[in-house]
């Protein structure tokens, strides 16, 4: 196990997912954020099922770093009830790895 982690979140729209995505790799929070377009969601809300057309974030980065990305997430995010769901890394192309530890050195700032 490593001590990485990939975070799904879906976004309203592609301004919404290149806006935050930018926010985390600027703040660095991340090493990369992936953004999957043209995904479409079903979900329950309010008593009824939902179809919509959502993009994905892959953001992949340290689990240590997991608060502050669901902070950030939360509080620049459209929904009101943003996913934010953390998936382990158990392994990895250790180069691939290595990578993320030189963009994500130390402790992520506040």
């Amino acid at each position: 196990m490593t001590d990485k982690i990939v975070v799904l979140s879906s976004c309203s729209s592609s301004e919404e997912a290149e806006r935050l995505a930018r926010t985390l790799l600027e703040a660095k929070l991340a090493a990369c954020v992936s953004v999957l377009t043209q995904n479409r969601s079903f979900y329950w809300w309010k008593d009824k099922i939902e179809d919509v057309s959502e993009c994905l974030l892959v953001i992949k980065t340290k689990r240590e770093y997991f608060e502050q990305v669901r902070l950030k997430l939360e509080s620049a995010h459209s929904y009101s009830l943003p996913e934010v769901l953390a998936i382990p890394v158990i392994e990895g192309s250790p180069a691939y790895l290595a990578w993320m530890d030189a963009e994500l050195p130390g402790s992520p700032d506040a």
